[in-house]
């Protein structure tokens, strides 16, 4: 099983990342939590056993869970889920940059593969 935890649902992504994550299984999105700024680190570290606790609950160990997000949020699960034998994964991409007729930089970002936490 392949769990997209991130904020760009699975029904959003290319056919070349729909490709490459069903490679892990079924495919299955969670939504990413709102992290706003005012949070300490000591709700981040529980918001994210919350968040391992309840992936492993329901769907088991035998996954990989693509997580891409607030970067504390990400480290404090990620470290959770691969002390507990579940493989993590990032999207990369390639940027690609250019000016449209207004003069606006405009970023396009092209999936490349997942690459393992």
């Amino acid at each position: 099983m392949f769990i997209n935890l991130s904020n760009h649902p699975v029904d959003n992504w290319s056919s070349e990342q729909v490709a490459e994550a069903r490679k892990y299984g079924e495919i299955v999105d969670v939504e990413f939590p709102t992290i706003k700024p005012s949070y300490d680190a000591e709700f981040i570290r529980m918001l994210a056993l919350n968040y391992a606790l309840r992936i492993v609950d329901k769907y088991g160990s035998d996954l990989t869970v693509h997580v891409m997000g607030e970067m504390t949020f990400t480290y404090n699960l990620v470290s959770r889920l691969k002390a507990v034998g579940i493989r993590c994964v990032a999207s990369t991409t390639e940027r690609r940059t250019h000016l449209d007729p207004d003069g606006n930089k405009v970023s396009e970002f092209h999936f490349v593969q997942f690459r393992e936490y």
